[in-house]
């Protein structure tokens, strides 16, 4: 997402900015970043009717910049597209005050977004993180199947699919010609170019200084036949960026050949191992470490508001190994003062304590995980028991909130 004016107050965190979304993980980014009652100014298109002198009435449609006062907005990750509901906030000649009008956000249209409560660090951190001009892809996967293949680009927050590839294959015959051989030959050609094109392998590796993970998943052996492929083609060739990427090819077993099992697979502390290197494997990770402590019950590790909140508060989330993980939607809710406990919260384990916060995605399986466990837990310097049973109350819930059911 490319910043294009920046007009924030630094102590009172009011002003605006105006950004353009440039590729697809942008609108991921807008969406976590656009709250209720925030203001958006973008380019819209309506309707517009006219009255004649004689009575006759005609409708036209013309584009405007609108301003409205965000009341919800819908993200719909297969497609991409933002739409930002909300009340017409700014006088415009065309739409009165107040009416209700919703903004379809694109790539490569750029708007302006002015915080209601101002900018927060959160917010601050994650307009940083969008703007990042240096942010690509972690990793890149193709789950197959005979004659299917899906090509998956896995960033810092979500798992992306780039192309989807259906090629028709014979089945096997005994005796005569073998078509079924001749159409898998058909189906590799075209997933490797397709695969090509979507990487664009000299222009990633001369930018980035290393050629990024490459992951090949399928039930059975295609997979496997797949990467034999590869070598003989960039063999044949003599393709020396293909060359390159050969070693940095990781083969799994999936349980199917459908873009769902990338979660599984992602998940294996197999592939964890080998990917060691991404963020997604990091965080993975991580959530493998604290459910490990669960199982151990040596007070270590705990989730839920109430009981990381008095985590915090004995100052046991701190320098020396503690961590906060938080999932990224807590901090799209509607409620202003609920999101404002939650990044008093990370503000206090970050700057005062000295512990190390990680926000999870909600879109990749830890953070899935993590909001199994209510969104938010915590890797305690030293453990601390009954943190679920002291007092009756608490800021982020009632007192009679039952701790969540453990997920692993």
């Amino acid at each position: 997402m490319r910043l294009l004016k920046s007009q924030i107050d630094q102590k009172t965190g009011s002003g605006f900015v105006t950004l353009l979304p440039e590729e697809p993980e942008d609108m991921w980014h807008a969406y976590n970043l656009i709250q209720e009652h925030d203001r958006i100014r973008a380019k819209a298109v309506r309707r517009v009717s006219k009255t004649s002198d004689a009575g006759s009435v005609s409708s036209q449609r013309i584009a405007l910049d609108l301003t409205i006062q965000v009341t919800s907005t819908d993200f719909d990750i297969g497609s991409g597209q933002l739409h930002v509901s909300g009340k017409v906030a700014s006088e415009n000649e065309h739409v009165k005050l107040g009416q209700h009008h919703t903004l379809d956000l694109e790539l490569n249209r750029k708007f302006t977004l002015e915080k209601a409560d101002g900018w927060d660090s959160v917010a601050l951190e994650m307009l940083k993180e969008a703007s990042e001009t240096e942010r690509h892809a972690e990793l890149w996967a193709v789950v197959l199947g005979e004659g299917t293949a899906n090509i998956c680009m896995i960033t810092e927050h979500q798992t992306i699919l780039r192309q989807r590839i259906e090629v028709g294959v014979p089945r096997k015959r005994k005796g005569g010609i073998d078509g079924h051989t001749k159409g898998m030959e058909k189906f590799f050609s075209t997933t490797l170019s397709t695969l090509l094109r979507q990487i664009d392998l000299p222009a990633a590796t001369a930018t980035q200084g290393k050629t990024l993970p490459l992951l090949l998943a399928s039930p059975g052996f295609v997979a496997n036949a797949f990467l034999a492929y590869i070598k003989t083609e960039a063999t044949r060739t003599t393709n020396k960026p293909l060359m390159a990427l050969i070693p940095s090819i990781v083969v799994a077993h999936s349980s199917s050949a459908h873009i769902h099992s990338l979660n599984e697979i992602l998940s294996s502390p197999a592939i964890t191992t080998k990917l060691s290197d991404t963020k997604y494997a990091r965080e993975t990770a991580l959530m493998d470490k604290f459910l490990t402590l669960m199982r151990l019950d040596d007070g270590r590790a705990w989730y839920g508001p109430r009981e990381v909140e008095r985590a915090v508060d004995k100052g046991a989330v701190g320098r020396g190994g503690g961590v906060l993980m938080i999932n990224n939607s807590l901090f799209r809710a509607q409620n202003v003062k609920q999101r404002r406990k939650w990044v008093v919260l990370v503000d206090r384990v970050r700057d005062v304590e000295g512990g190390e916060v990680r926000v999870l995605s909600s879109l990749h399986e830890s953070g899935k995980r993590l909001e199994g466990l209510g969104g938010v837990a915590a890797i305690l310097t030293y453990p601390l028991e009954d943190l679920d049973e002291e007092g009756e109350g608490d800021e982020f819930g009632g007192g009679d909130e039952e701790q969540g059911e453990m997920v692993i």
